[in-house]
């Protein structure tokens, strides 16, 4: 399995090294359609560029958007591109999607999109998160491949440190920081779930229940396997969630 790390230009040196390849998170939509650049690397070739919606405005020239992110491709030689689309999704970036994908297929690179763009760009690889907080990890992600219909597919690991307040009916838990996690896990017993695929721990706080899952290097790991057993090729982690554990990764 090929495994990207997600970095920014002042990651990629603490990261370089790790026998691994980047997305380069160096780029985002602005306003009028242009494709805006923080500072990248110098060593890109073979990796991919990242680009972020934070603020995007209206994709208004959708062709112009993709020539700009061809000619950076070719200029630094990212063998693609991946759509780091986080807000909910809009029809000019799912216009922008599918005409990126063409573009970028036919000057022979690839494009890594969220799953709910995967309808619009069906040439392109699906981004699958890994931080499932119910049911068995195994059986959705081959429930996933299956709806895809042999389609690629690529793992987006989110590393989990999710709190649920029990109880939890809506099973909505709260994303904890590094600092406010390790606070809650000190002295518990912990637990392995086979079905999640994750650990877990339980505690009072606040007067309440709690319930915390959480991924560390060895469920991250058993992740990548079931995924590469089930025929998945391509994995990406976000270097800042996962430095502190990057050596027990490799």
């Amino acid at each position: 399995m090929q495994i990207y790390y997600a970095a920014t230009a002042s990651d990629f040196r603490e990261a370089m090294g790790r026998g691994r390849r980047f997305a380069h998170v160096s780029y985002r939509i602005g306003a009028g359609s242009e494709l805006l650049r923080n500072a990248t690397p110098l060593q890109t070739n073979g990796d991919l560029m990242s680009i972020g919606d934070g603020g995007a405005g209206a994709v208004e020239n959708p062709e112009a958007l993709c020539g700009a992110v061809v000619r950076e491709c070719l200029r630094r030689g990212y063998r693609g591109a991946v759509l780091d689309f986080e807000a909910p999704p809009r029809d000019d970036l799912r216009e922008f999607a599918g005409r990126l994908e063409t573009r970028l297929r036919g000057n022979r690179r690839v494009l890594y999109v969220p799953a709910p763009y995967a309808g619009a760009a069906p040439g392109a690889t699906a981004l699958v998160c890994t931080a499932v907080s119910g049911g068995n990890f195994e059986e959705y992600l081959r429930e996933t491949l299956r709806e895809r219909g042999g389609k690629p597919v690529a793992l987006d690991v989110q590393r989990l440190r999710m709190d649920f307040q029990l109880p939890a009916p809506t099973g909505e838990g709260v994303p904890l920081d590094a600092d406010a996690f390790e606070k809650l896990r000190e002295g518990r017993a912990v637990y392995f779930s086979p079905d999640l695929c994750a650990r877990y721990f339980t505690c009072a706080h606040g007067g309440q229940a709690h319930f915390v899952l959480y991924d560390d290097a060895d469920t991250i790991k058993r992740k990548l396997r079931i995924g590469e057993a089930l025929g998945v090729e391509t994995a990406f982690l976000q270097w800042p969630e996962v430095k502190d554990i990057a050596d027990a990764l490799e």
